[in-house]
């Protein structure tokens, strides 16, 4: 999930908002039983990697709880008025495995790849820290979800390859790949092929596009899901929510 401050301005430029912005990340995984596997704010958008849940509105509404509440309090709190988040937030399907690895670290080195910081265990808010290090406490990251979906069998295990990822990428001076955030869907072209199948997406119009030897991603080729009011059109057809978010239909594989 992608979110931009409104014109990407940079409203999350101060510390004591970034730390809001997780606070309310906590209290949506408690209320909505969301599954994190990553995160990050940085001065003027945020990305988060959930995993899917049988409970299609759980995700729609985290977002809108954390997004609104967002807003609302800067807002009261500058004595500001007008939007604080550019247009509704993107979300990509990532498959498990090694493509969600890649946009684990993608998400990480947000920071590196902006020349903020040289490594991201140098940039606080982000996941980055709770993947190496579980929390005893007011933990984010679900540790046994990404093993499963990384195919790795403990938190130590996890913590190792997650930094040899972090390493490898460092080497080869990290570039944005967009794929990751504009994309419907990014994975192997199994993967693809069944999103397609199951979301419609043929009927669209919409291919796949290889981006690797082992990597696809489905793009978009419509810019607005609704009609002026925002409220979907043809809702079977597209089988997405008002709000940009697949109705994840299905779950994926280990």
């Amino acid at each position: 999930m992608t979110h931009r401050c409104h014109k990407r301005d940079f409203l999350l430029k101060f510390a004591k908002d970034r730390n809001r912005w997780i606070e309310l990340l906590f209290e949506a995984k408690i209320k909505f039983r969301l599954s994190i596997l990553n995160f990050i704010v940085t001065s003027n958008h945020t990305h988060l990697i959930l995993s899917s849940s049988e409970n299609t509105q759980a995700i729609p509404k985290a977002m809108q709880l954390i997004a609104g509440r967002t807003a609302q309090e800067y807002n009261r709190c500058k004595k500001r008025k007008g939007a604080f988040w550019q247009d509704r937030y993107h979300a990509t399907a990532i498959e498990s495995g090694e493509h969600l690895w890649r946009c684990l670290v993608y998400v990480d080195l947000n920071m590196v790849r902006a020349g903020v910081v040289n490594h991201p265990s140098e940039w606080k808010w982000s996941g980055y820290h709770e993947i190496q290090h579980p929390k005893d406490r007011y933990r984010l990251i679900d540790h046994n979800a990404l093993q499963r979906f990384l195919n790795v069998d403990s938190n130590e295990a996890l913590a190792t390859s997650h930094s040899g990822w972090i390493s490898s990428q460092l080497k080869e001076q990290p570039e944005r790949q967009k794929h990751f955030v504009e994309s419907i869907a990014v994975g192997g072209e199994p993967f693809i092929s069944k999103l397609q199948t199951i979301l419609g997406i043929n009927a669209l119009g919409k291919k796949k596009r290889q981006l690797r030897r082992d990597e696809y991603h489905l793009r978009e080729t419509i810019e607005n899901y609704g009609n002026e009011d925002g409220y979907p059109q043809k809702m079977d057809e597209l089988k997405m929510s008002w709000d940009n978010t697949f109705r994840w239909i299905f779950q994926p594989g280990p």
